[in-house]
């Protein structure tokens, strides 16, 4: 798997989906950004404000990586749309265990 920040070149910004939960997997929050690392890191510190920082989302569930950061924007409002369950089913595809995959990042 190539490291998720790492470009091949291009001048287009890459961008991420990712879905994180809180310690006890009971909230959702899907996100888009173009560095998923310090995206995550600064939802970790608890910079983010709003919806991430009052539910103490944290936990890096799942992230999907995209060439050009429009295709990763149109993905984010896909899986928006999701109900819960196959939001769930997503995560388990890559994360049966629910582990944080942030460590795994770095």
């Amino acid at each position: 798997m190539r490291h998720p920040e790492r470009s091949e070149g291009s001048k287009e910004l890459k961008g991420y989906v990712y879905i994180l939960s809180n310690k006890t997997n009971r909230v959702l929050y899907i996100g888009v950004t173009n560095n998923l690392i310090k995206r995550v890191f600064e939802h970790k510190q608890h910079l983010m404000p709003g919806f991430t920082q009052k539910y103490k989302v944290t936990k890096l569930l799942y992230y999907e990586i995209f060439d050009y950061l429009q295709d990763a924007i149109a993905r984010e409002k896909q899986i928006k749309g999701w109900l819960r369950k196959k939001k769930v089913d997503l995560i388990q595809s890559m994360n049966s265990k629910w582990e944080d995959l942030y460590e795994k990042l770095l």
